[in-house]
């Protein structure tokens, strides 16, 4: 699965355009708990990119679509109970994982059991379990925990990437 980072993003907009209420039903659908951030008085744009296509939810970028699959952003994250899909990393990691650093097993004290190869995790701090940055799982959940050393997360989009300044 080929995914690029979002260090830098120039967003070349190709299509821009309201969604209907069948679609956005499917899509609340799809993000399952993390859905629940959409309100039906809400309106949804897609904004078709070059690059990655996203969801503007009251215009803000609240999802990004990977693989034709919605996700949630860093600042939709804000908003919503994150209880399933996440990596707690410790304070000597923030700083790292907050420049957009893969994540390593070493700075990872806790993470869902649930999780398995491929899947996008939510990373969040130790301490206020603030959302710091969303990535790819590269091994399971319990195995991010117990090793001592190697990659855990490639990261995707962090605080403070293009996406998180993203303004439409």
């Amino acid at each position: 699965m080929k995914i690029k980072k979002f260090k830098v993003l120039v967003l070349k907009i190709k299509k821009r355009y309201f969604l209907k209420k069948k679609k956005v039903k499917a899509i609340k659908e799809e993000l399952g708990d993390y859905g629940s951030f959409i309100n039906n008085k809400d309106t949804l744009e897609m904004l078709e990119a070059e690059d990655y296509d996203f969801i503007l939810v009251n215009g803000e970028p609240y999802i990004i679509m990977i693989n034709g699959k919605p996700y949630p952003t860093l600042k939709a994250a804000l908003n919503i109970e994150l209880d399933s899909k996440v990596v707690v990393v410790d304070m000597g990691a923030v700083r790292f994982v907050t420049k957009g650093a893969d994540v390593m097993s070493p700075g990872i004290v806790d993470a869902d059991e649930s999780i398995v190869e491929d899947d996008v995790v939510i990373i969040v701090e130790e301490t206020h379990n603030k959302p710091l940055a969303m990535g790819i799982a590269l091994i399971t959940g319990p195995e991010m925990v117990e090793n001592s050393e190697g990659k855990a997360i490639k990261s995707l989009h962090f605080v403070g990437d293009a996406i998180w300044n993203l303004e439409v």
